[in-house]
C-alpha cells in the first residue's frame, strides 16, 4: 500500500482548516459513497500515465468528468462522460444548492480533484470549502490543504503506484 499521508505539514495562521490526508483506500471508499460525484480534472491529465489512468478511474466507477483548461481534448475519444467547463466557473457554481449540475440532475456531493496547479486549485476549492456542502477529494500528487480530504506531498511514481492501487479498489 503506498502511504500518500506523508508531507502534509503547513506553516500557517493558527485555526485554518486544512484537508484530511488519506490513503488510497480511503479515497475509494469515500468515491464509491458519493451520492452525485463529479471527477474534476486540470490539463495536467494530458500526460498520457496519467489520462489512461483518469479515464480507468472515470470508467471503474462511472464518473462524469469536468474537464477544465484544455483537458476535455483527452477525453473526446475515450468514451466516458465529460464535459468542458472552466474550473473558476464550477467552484462558483458548486456553492449554489440550486445549480442543476453538468448534466441538469442537481448540485454534486463530492468533488474528485486530479491534476491541477496547486496554488490554483486551492483558490478554487477556498470558496467551496467555506461557502457549500461540498466534499472535495484530492488524488493529485500535491497535497491540496483547501480540499476536504487528499493525497500528500508524493513523488511521480508513488503517485502512479497510489491511483493505480485507487484503480484496483474502486
Amino acid at each position: 500500500m503506498v502511504d500518500t499521508t506523508k508531507n502534509t505539514k503547513l506553516f500557517t495562521s493558527y485555526g485554518v482548516t486544512t484537508s484530511k490526508a488519506i490513503n488510497p483506500d480511503m479515497a475509494a471508499k469515500m468515491i464509491s459513497k458519493a451520492k452525485r460525484p463529479l471527477f474534476v480534472v486540470g490539463t495536467g491529465v494530458l500526460r498520457p500515465e496519467i489520462l489512461d489512468r483518469a479515464v480507468k478511474i472515470a470508467k471503474k466507477a462511472n464518473l462524469p468528468i469536468a474537464a477544465t483548461g484544455s483537458s476535455l481534448n483527452g477525453f473526446l475519444d475515450k468514451d466516458v462522460d465529460a464535459k468542458y467547463i472552466n474550473v473558476h466557473q464550477l467552484g462558483f457554481y458548486l456553492t449554489d444548492p440550486a445549480w442543476p449540475g453538468l448534466d441538469g440532475k442537481g448540485n454534486y456531493d463530492t468533488i474528485i480533484i486530479l491534476e491541477f496547479k496547486k496554488y490554483y486549485i486551492n483558490q478554487v476549492l477556498s470558496g467551496t470549502k467555506n461557502f457549500s456542502k461540498v466534499k472535495s477529494i484530492s488524488i493529485g500528487k500535491d497535497y491540496i490543504q483547501n480540499a476536504t480530504m487528499s493525497f500528500g506531498n508524493i513523488s511521480r511514481e508513488e503517485h502512479f503506484a497510489a491511483l493505480d492501487e485507487l484503480i484496483d479498489l474502486l
